[in-house]
């Protein structure tokens, strides 16, 4: 006999200063501002790094009564679980909300891409395995302790490159439009259970460690061209994801919201 999914817990929210936030690949770049904007919220936050541990160390410094630093490769399926236990033990509870930010090594360099012709598989594999399997292994390692709470937010970082590739970093790219998948049907997935799953979309950001190879001429032209007229901050970009994660957004789930100062039109 069917039974109806259950969703006892469908009105449940959060505020920002009861969650425990992962946020992976959080020691350095736009990691670190997503790190400081939940600490600036309130929230208790586990700082993932892989080899950033000062970076890290130093934005948990900024909090040290709310913030964990933790070392791990996403795409390690056991570390992952081992930090999940870690911040549990550590804040006493599981956490509520993860940020999948991790990026595979990568650079934004036009002139040094890969064109059609030369990307390989072993390059689009990369960006496959650190994007998706890291966002799978944290995401697995957080649900057991969501479900007991009757409350999850996932929150993954994309790129509005798939809808204005206005340069074809094919590797990167592809992986980030294979997340957005994962995103609507984890979404559909894991409803019932009152976690939602979304992604928010950047443009390029000035500056971060990825944006630093990208000339100023290229910047000043994502500039002209964007209703703002200037090129979005990763401290901005992190602001966004307070929204999905904070209870005014706890109908929405399944949704890429891109923020980009308005340079792609979603």
């Amino acid at each position: 006999m069917s039974t109806a999914p259950h969703a006892t817990s469908s009105t449940t929210a959060l505020p920002l200063d009861q969650q425990i936030v992962l946020i992976t690949g959080a020691g350095r770049g736009l990691g670190a501002s997503l790190a400081r904007a939940f600490l600036g919220a309130g929230a208790r936050v586990v700082i993932n790094y892989r080899h950033s541990a000062a970076g890290a160390e130093a934005v948990a410094a900024e909090a040290p009564d709310r913030a964990l630093a933790v070392q791990a490769d996403v795409c390690d399926a056991e570390a992952v679980q081992a930090m999940f236990v870690a911040a549990r033990r550590h804040f006493a509870a599981p956490v509520t909300t993860v940020v999948n930010n991790a990026l595979p090594d990568f650079s934004f360099n036009g002139d040094a891409r890969p064109d059609a012709d030369s990307l390989t598989w072993e390059r689009l594999e990369q960006q496959f395995r650190g994007v998706n399997e890291g966002a799978l292994n944290v995401i697995q390692a957080a649900l057991g302790g969501m479900r007991e709470q009757g409350f999850g937010r996932v929150i993954n970082v994309g790129t509005n490159l798939f809808q204005n590739p206005v340069v074809p970093y094919h590797d990167y790219t592809a992986g980030k439009a294979a997340l957005l998948s994962l995103t609507r049907t984890f979404a559909h997935d894991l409803g019932p259970d009152n976690i939602t799953v979304n992604m928010i979309s950047g443009g390029l950001l000035r500056t971060t460690d990825a944006s630093s190879a990208t000339p100023d001429e290229v910047f000043e032209l994502i500039a002209a061209n964007t209703p703002l007229r200037r090129v979005v901050t990763p401290d901005e970009f992190a602001d966004a994801a307070l929204l999905f994660a904070a209870p005014w957004s706890r109908a929405v789930t399944g949704q890429n919201l891109v923020v980009d100062g308005g340079l792609v039109k979603n």
